[in-house]
């Protein structure tokens, strides 16, 4: 594999994780408003809601960026990307809405193929790769 093979799942790992990480920060900076947005489209206990998100967000966003247990977090990632989009993204009557629709499903897409083919050559989950073969045998 040629050095842009090796780099290009990291800059895709990086600007997927990117969105995720400045919205959970945003949330971290106004919980109130994230949580009344939460409640407004009807979801119950917004505050869990709220902390479940930032987790997803921040945490997932900062281990697909490093490439850690990429495969699962990519998995969960997408499936976060599609819950929020039929949830929060539904009027798609609305041109803008249906485009953030669009983007959360796209996303989901990104995070898909990091589930199948994993995070790449420059990830802590390839350092991980050979101690893991060498405890097998």
């Amino acid at each position: 594999m040629n050095n842009t093979n090796n780099v290009l799942p990291l800059i895709g790992r990086i600007l997927l994780a990117a969105i995720f990480i400045m919205s959970g920060l945003g949330k971290l900076a106004d919980p109130a408003g994230t949580m009344g947005y939460i409640a407004s489209i009807g979801l119950p206990l917004p505050g869990v809601a709220l902390a479940g998100a930032i987790a997803v967000e921040v945490g997932g966003g900062l281990l697909i960026a490093i490439g850690l247990y990429s495969r699962i977090t990519a998995l969960a990632m997408a499936a976060f990307s599609i819950a929020t989009a039929l949830l929060f993204h539904n009027t798609l009557g609305d041109q803008n809405q249906m485009i953030h629709f669009m983007k959360n499903i796209s996303i989901a897409g990104g995070f898909l193929q990091i589930a199948a083919f994993g995070a790449g050559a420059f990830s802590l989950d390839a350092r991980r790769q050979p101690a893991r073969l060498a405890t097998a045998g």
